[in-house]
């Protein structure tokens, strides 16, 4: 039973490995000032790291973490949706229902918050 998770856990380490070995070996390996220097963004990495920068690019990646989280809890939702409701009709499928519109709804009003406070715009 353990034997395919621990082929596929092989597979993935080696894996994993085998590229960080060949692009060691195969790979151009110039080295430099530049070269060497880190690279954030297109951002020039030389100066203070204590400057400010603007929000507002945490707040889009939040929003866009929380669609798709949004997205992945609908998958597995929409397929068992259709399966709550039963020949006994004991109101699962209701209670999901309502479950699903407002985490629906609180996701909505967390995207009109932000549109509405202009972190969307890049001017």
């Amino acid at each position: 039973m353990f034997g395919a998770v621990g082929v596929l856990l092989l597979m993935a380490v080696s894996f994993g490995v085998g590229n960080i070995v060949l692009t060691h070996l195969l790979g151009p390996s110039r080295k430099g000032e530049v070269k060497g220097t880190v690279y954030e963004s297109g951002m020039n990495p030389i100066g203070s790291a204590r400057r400010r920068f603007n929000v507002r690019f945490y707040i889009v990646a939040m929003t866009f973490l929380l669609f798709d989280v949004e997205i992945v809890f609908f998958y597995p939702w929409a397929a068992t949706f259709t399966k709550l409701g039963g020949p006994e009709g004991d109101g699962l499928a209701g209670m999901f229902l309502v479950r699903m519109l407002f985490f629906l709804l609180t996701s909505v009003i967390a995207f009109t918050y932000a549109w509405r406070k202009g972190v969307f715009r890049y001017d």
